[in-house]
């Protein structure tokens, strides 16, 4: 039986995705379990703030953040985990607008936090072979060897490093020392999980079926790529000198 008495957020950063946000918000508004929504807009310009605006008439559950212009995936995140941990929410969710993530494995995402005690729950293309649909070919292998370079090179377990499809309990997040995350880019979704690891979390891969998108426009670029080739080493170097807090100690 789940519990509706745990606070859900759902944190969906956007740039131009007037084609997406409604169908999303209403879809994950339809979901069995009450989940909130926070939109973190930075200042698109095809007006994709103000049909949350009008959406926020309608649903109370619905919030808005608007920062100007592009100031990074890993910023928006990070502004919006300190939200929710203002506004005392029990799980916290990454979500893309696009639909490449299927809203209904949040009820999955959240199940393993809620019921099976995961710190961390991460919805994962590559646990159970590749599920990805309508990528090109070269994109799949580049984002498969990719999770697994991360894992050679940091020694995590984890299998799809890069994903940003996630469900954090609010005591992992609470411990992070989020004003020490570096990354801004993909490369930020292997610092979160990189952390939450060093910290002693329990983290478990919920496997989902990834679709590239229909509408709207990828933000995926060479230099996002680069950062998190070059980030994982220096990921690595700086932990043998830091000292992460323990939350399962």
């Amino acid at each position: 039986m789940t519990n509706n008495t745990d606070r859900c957020l759902v944190i969906i950063p956007t740039y131009n995705e007037k084609e997406n946000i409604e169908s999303i918000v209403r879809y994950v508004f339809g979901l069995s379990h009450p989940f909130d929504i926070l939109i973190i807009d930075d200042g698109s310009p095809d007006g994709t703030a103000a049909i949350v605006k009008r959406l926020q008439t309608e649903f109370s559950q619905l919030h808005l953040v608007e920062r100007q212009g592009k100031l990074g995936l890993g910023t928006a995140y990070i502004c919006g985990f300190k939200w929710a941990l203002e506004h005392d929410y029990d799980y916290v969710f990454e979500m893309d607008a696009d639909f490449s993530h299927n809203p209904d494995d949040l009820l999955r995402l959240h199940k393993a936090c809620h019921e099976e005690g995961a710190d961390l729950a991460i919805g994962s293309r590559y646990v159970t072979g590749v599920n990805v649909v309508n990528w090109p070919m070269g994109r799949v292998l580049m984002s498969y060897y990719a999770s697994k370079y991360v894992r050679i090179v940091t020694g995590m377990k984890v299998h799809d490093s890069t994903a940003g499809f996630v469900c954090y309990s609010k005591k992992l997040l609470s411990a992070m020392e989020l004003d020490k995350v570096k990354f801004k880019g993909y490369a930020f979704q292997i610092e979160m999980k990189f952390t939450a690891v060093q910290m002693g979390a329990k983290v478990t891969e919920v496997p989902i079926i990834f679709t590239n998108r229909v509408l709207g426009t990828s933000k995926m670029s060479g230099g996002i790529f680069s950062e998190a080739v070059f980030g994982v080493i220096r990921l690595k170097l700086d932990s043998l000198s830091r000292k992460y807090p323990q939350i399962n100690a």
